[in-house]
């Protein structure tokens, strides 16, 4: 619990202050750039998890050591944003390509020192979320540090800590010592010889869609907080993480009641209302539908990402689940994220006016995601047959 409070204590202290303080130190037309380095990070992560950790060092030590170069980097990054925005860009990088292995690395720890995994691992895992909230309460509520480099100062100092942690840890050596690498085991293809329905297919297909317009949020929905006049915008933020835990403990009755299906429609439905709601909010600066549009995380984030694992891990045979679930992180995080911050970027910067962007043009900017959440949706809803039904023991999460 502690080690999951840490991990993401880290990647939240600075993930919703990063936009506005770029936009205060003349980065706004790079601000997508920055948030381009997680979904790298997602897609390398799978390389450098099967080629070193499960081969060659114990997960312990390769987690402490990258949590320290992400803590240096992440720490010198805002001493470089003053002089030169190209380096605090290849330092962001750097932190990130540290960072994200250690999501997986920790989650593999986890299921190694926890026995019932169904029932224990959602407990350990929501001390993430509550890291996450933390490290929002701490920078922006507490310290009102959103335009500042303290944030990325306070990640550095606990990635630190975390890296030392670490190496505490129960000892785990790698699994796969003396195995010979495969690229193909690494991001799990032979894993698509056992998914060539049409029901996969289209289920792949909007799990990569509906991340395209997820890269919108955390890079820019601060923003529009702080000019919409809403003070602390990353502490408000925060709610969205309150109310995954909320929708979290609901999830299994919804599985029960409305089958895999139904629950992934409704989280795909909850990105249309989520845009929406920014859309209308914008002209006005409505600020409760900011706040509804935030508190949908919950359903947004579990009813999509958290139900697809549900469903790979309730369609794939056992030898080849971690496979799947690393095909998952490419596809979502990896790929979509990245062709969504991408497209975020050019479309803010093609609509928006620099640093004194208007209402209507914030109400354009919403209106993008929201048409391509639609589209997404009914797709998905007419496209994909295939329901299966999932237990409450079943549910396993894994940011």
């Amino acid at each position: 619990m502690a080690m999951m409070f840490l991990q993401f204590f880290i990647w939240g202290s600075w993930y919703a202050t990063g936009g506005n303080y770029m936009k205060s130190h003349g980065m706004t037309d790079v601000i997508y750039l920055v948030y381009l380095a997680s979904p790298i990070g997602s897609i390398v992560s799978p390389f450098f998890l099967g080629m070193v950790a499960d081969r060659f060092f114990p997960v312990q030590k390769v987690m402490g050591v990258m949590h320290i170069l992400s803590g240096i980097f992440v720490c010198a990054a805002p001493l470089a944003g003053n002089n030169s925005p190209l380096l605090f860009l290849v330092l962001m990088l750097l932190h990130m390509l540290c960072y994200m292995p250690t999501v997986g690395l920790a989650t593999a720890t986890a299921f190694h020192l926890i026995g019932d995994k169904e029932k224990e691992f959602p407990l350990v895992r929501v001390f993430g979320t509550f890291g996450w909230i933390a490290a929002g309460i701490i920078v922006s509520y507490l310290l009102h540090a959103d335009a500042t480099p303290l944030p990325m100062y306070v990640a550095g100092a606990a990635s630190l800590l975390m890296g030392l942690y670490s190496f505490t840890l129960p000892h785990i050596p790698p699994r796969g010592a003396g195995k010979k690498v495969s690229f193909r085991d690494i991001i799990g293809l032979d894993v698509l010889k056992k998914f060539t329905s049409k029901p996969f297919i289209i289920f792949i297909l909007g799990l990569l869609l509906i991340s395209i317009p997820f890269a919108s949020y955390f890079a820019y929905v601060p923003i529009f907080l702080k000019s919409a006049g809403i003070s602390d915008p990353a502490f408000k933020m925060t709610f969205g993480q309150m109310s995954e835990v909320f929708f979290l403990l609901l999830m299994p009755w919804f599985f029960k009641r409305f089958g895999i299906k139904w629950v992934l429609i409704m989280g795909l439905l909850a990105w249309v209302i989520r845009y929406g709601l920014f859309a209308i909010a914008a002209p006005n600066a409505v600020a409760w539908m900011m706040i509804t549009g935030i508190l949908m995380h919950g359903a947004c984030y579990d009813f999509v990402y958290v139900a697809s694992q549900v469903y790979i891990d309730k369609n794939v045979a056992p030898q080849f689940r971690a496979q799947a679930q690393g095909f998952f992180v490419l596809v979502s995080y990896g790929v979509g994220q990245g062709l969504g911050t991408l497209a975020a970027g050019f479309i803010f910067n093609s609509i928006m006016s620099g640093d004194n962007a208007t209402a209507a043009q914030w109400q354009t900017f919403w209106f993008i995601p929201l048409l391509f959440a639609v589209v997404v949706t009914l797709m998905f809803a007419f496209g994909f047959k295939e329901k299966v039904e999932v237990s409450k023991e079943e549910v396993i999460i894994d940011d």
